[in-house]
């Protein structure tokens, strides 16, 4: 009888002890895989690629979730990555964010503007908001079919500086709260900048008037912060889309999985009966 406790116990600690080596190296192990993928894509496109991507990842042991969004940290990479990549050389976004700062943002699109070789974004899934700032900056966005971009409305906080100068201007001075006055001076102004920029961003590959109009469109406050804007809205706006996403990306989106409970909300059988086994007659499983 002590013989098979002990030999429970020791099992135990061995699986135990598994799990945690597994959880402590698995960052290591997906950082090499996404290396690998990212050295194939640049290989495929003769190009320099990076990668922004953001999910919620899993912060410790615990499986504490972080949603990620575009941060200075992140423009300040980005920004390393174009001045190491030569004036000439193609640069290959992938893109996957739910939106950020909007001065992170602003950096990114003005340096990937400015650069000679041909800049590619591709978004896979959704680039919103400070994403789709960044997305207009290059010169060919490529998407997956189902793929959305966003409003470039600029935020205060929580809210809309749309909706914030807009109770002003339906309300007397006098029924207005002092700090409401304040915070629609700051909207107008953020508008007006963010505008601006957008506007002077598409002048790259637009006239005048289709830049200010398109910058317009999106910055005013029409619609929601997260109106789904899709392929065929994208390509009314007079933005040049291709859906021919190369299969890369969609590896590399896989070597970032959400985060979330230990109980999967999506189920599927990767591969249909009857498929063939090259893969040619498969439907994506993404």
């Amino acid at each position: 009888m002590h013989g098979a406790g002990n030999t429970a116990r020791t099992l135990f600690w061995l699986v135990l002890s598994s799990i945690f080596v597994l959880q402590a190296f698995q960052p290591y192990w997906m950082s090499a895989a996404r290396t690998r993928i990212l050295k194939r894509f640049e290989e495929e496109r003769k190009s320099r690629v990076i990668g922004l991507i953001h999910r919620q990842d899993t912060a410790s042991l615990f499986g504490v979730p972080v949603t990620s969004y575009i941060s200075i940290e992140d423009s300040e990479a980005v920004l390393r990555a174009i001045r190491l990549t030569p004036a000439d050389e193609p640069i290959d976004l992938v893109l996957h964010t739910p939106g950020g700062l909007v001065l992170a943002a602003e950096q990114i699109a003005k340096a990937l503007a400015e650069h000679k070789g041909k800049v590619t974004v591709f978004v896979p899934h959704y680039a919103m908001s400070g994403g789709t700032l960044i997305a207009l900056a290059a010169d060919e966005i490529v998407m997956d079919p189902n793929a959305v971009l966003g409003p470039v409305d600029p935020q205060l906080g929580q809210l809309p500086a749309a909706s914030i100068v807009k109770v002003v201007e339906t309300k007397k001075p006098e029924h207005v709260h002092d700090l409401t006055l304040l915070l629609a001076d700051m909207a107008s102004k953020s508008r007006a900048q963010v505008n601006s920029f957008v506007a002077e961003l598409l002048l790259k590959h637009r006239t005048k008037e289709e830049a200010t109009q398109l910058a317009k469109t999106l910055s005013e406050g029409r619609w929601t912060h997260d109106y789904p804007i899709t392929v065929q809205m994208a390509r009314e706006f007079g933005i040049k889309v291709s859906t021919e996403m190369p299969r890369t990306v969609y590896d590399l989106m896989d070597l970032y999985p959400q985060a979330g409970a230990m109980r999967p909300s999506v189920l599927y059988v990767p591969l249909r009966h009857g498929a063939s086994k090259d893969g040619e007659s498969l439907e994506s499983s993404l």
